[in-house]
């Protein structure tokens, strides 16, 4: 199962970097990034929900009064992530984007197999794990820094601060949400059910949150620029869906900590790729020497953890 299971992921994370930089074209046409972010989890929740129907295990939504509250919410990740990642990645690039949300993961999700928290088998980090980490956030602090510029890292951090930890706080929720649709996995049995009530909880959250900031005063999504929208800016919610039934499924298999450090090589594959060609519409970023030598450390990270 773990053969498989790594270049599943590898792909998958590909998919979430992708993700995010296409539903960063659907908000730029809605001019919304709270709206955008509610119509890409509506369009996962009706493909889920869609392929649920056609393997006839909707049914199992009867039995969610068995499952404790907690494990009912895991959808609310979904919704954190997709819209931290609409407005971080355009302000602090792919690479340093998708480099703090990758800290964020790391952190959580070592932090949920050496504790055993949300039902995941307790596997105390190791040596080389604990390693893995420090290299992941010295990593991290490399890229920030080189995008900085050279001795720019405290001004920018001051500037950018807050969009910093909003990227960490994204990324952590990730494993958080795939331990607690794990859980509700195990108690359903039926993962493409628990994936379509994920992404169901996800659209509410949005649509009470694009309510509130439209009653405070926010500007309402311009419907008038999808059409403007390339057909690859809708792909989104096929991303996200991916991901969460991915994750969820593999968490109880190989732990958390493998399944986070998985996709963030292919996160790292994307990003890289798209900062250095601008794709997806994307700014041209220069890959500068230290920005590599943060993605290094990065992946090494990775590589210790899963050693």
């Amino acid at each position: 199962m773990e053969a498989l299971a790594i270049p599943a992921l590898l792909f998958v994370g590909t998919l979430l970097a992708l993700q995010t930089a296409a539903n960063v074209q659907l908000a730029r046409a809605m001019t919304s990034p709270v709206g955008a972010s509610t119509l890409q989890l509506a369009i996962g929740a009706a493909l889920l929900v869609a392929a649920a129907a056609v393997g006839g295990s909707l049914g199992v939504l009867g039995s969610l009064d068995r499952a404790e509250p907690w494990q009912l919410v895991g959808g609310l990740g979904s919704a954190v992530y997709i819209t931290a990642g609409i407005m971080v990645l355009p302000r602090l690039g792919a690479l340093v984007a998708v480099g703090l949300f990758i800290a964020g993961q790391m952190l959580a999700s070592l932090l949920l197999d050496g504790f055993g928290w949300l039902g995941v088998e307790r596997d105390a980090p190791g040596a080389a794990s604990i390693f893995g980490a420090v290299a992941v956030i010295v990593g991290t602090w490399l890229t920030v820094r080189a995008q900085a510029g050279a001795g720019a890292l405290e001004r920018a951090a001051r500037e950018r601060g807050g969009w910093i930890a909003l990227a960490l706080a994204a990324g952590a929720v990730l494993p958080v949400q795939g331990a607690v649709n794990a859980e509700l996995n195990a108690e359903l049995d039926a993962a493409l059910t628990v994936g379509a009530f994920s992404f169901l909880v996800a659209t509410a959250a949005m649509a009470l949150a694009l309510a509130a900031v439209i009653a405070v005063g926010s500007p309402r999504p311009r419907l008038a620029g999808l059409p403007s929208v390339p057909w690859w800016g809708w792909l989104g919610g096929l991303c996200g869906a991916t991901y969460v039934t991915a994750v969820f499924l593999l968490i109880p298999e190989i732990g958390a900590a493998p399944v986070v450090v998985s996709t963030v090589a292919g996160q790292q594959i994307a990003s890289i790729a798209l900062d250095r060609y601008g794709l997806l519409r994307l700014p041209c970023r220069p890959i500068s020497r230290r920005r590599l030598a943060g993605v290094a450390l990065l992946l090494t990270g990775v590589v210790l953890i899963t050693a």
